[in-house]
């Protein structure tokens, strides 16, 4: 069974509104939460076996954060600057593209294209907050076969939830 989890990128600056928001950072909230929720998805026994990032700074810091406590190797970390701002569409395009082999793939993005893609795959979810994980499994052999009838949600997970 294949299983996917999205994650929305950790807290980013706005220590310099004026900065292109593609090259916006982590802030200090960011890089308490992306290892925290990490190491929840550790507790859970979740490890990737591929990780697909938006190319946007504060995306592919949550990406390091997050392969570093969960022990994947960085340089394995796919960077993707088409996933910047996507639409839900080009997500699921970015994920029925991979390799049949990867049994567990984390997906690093950014709202709404995300939450718009988990409110297609059937979860009435207003607003996915920053490092905040989805985890659906999906009962099929490829992952081309992804669609809200193949998946089942697993579970929600993000910095304020309580247990």
């Amino acid at each position: 069974m294949k299983k996917l989890i999205l994650i929305r990128h950790a807290k980013s600056s706005w220590d310099q509104p004026w900065q292109n928001d593609h090259d916006r950072p982590l802030a200090e909230r960011g890089l308490r939460d992306a290892p925290k929720m990490a190491e929840r998805l550790k507790k859970r026994g979740i490890h990737p076996d591929r990780i697909l990032s938006s190319s946007a700074l504060r995306a592919m810091e949550t990406a390091k954060i997050t392969a570093q406590e969960l022990d994947f190797p960085e340089e394995k970390i796919e960077c993707e600057k088409n996933l910047f701002h996507a639409s839900p569409n080009l997500i699921l395009k970015y994920i029925h593209q991979q390799k049949d082999s990867h049994e567990t793939l984390f997906v690093i993005g950014h709202n709404p294209g995300l939450n718009e893609l988990i409110n297609e795959l059937g979860i009435d979810l207003d607003n996915l907050p920053t490092s905040g994980h989805i985890g659906f499994k999906l009962d099929a052999k490829s992952w081309s076969e992804l669609n809200r009838k193949t998946v089942q949600f697993w579970f929600i997970d993000y910095p304020k939830k309580k247990d």
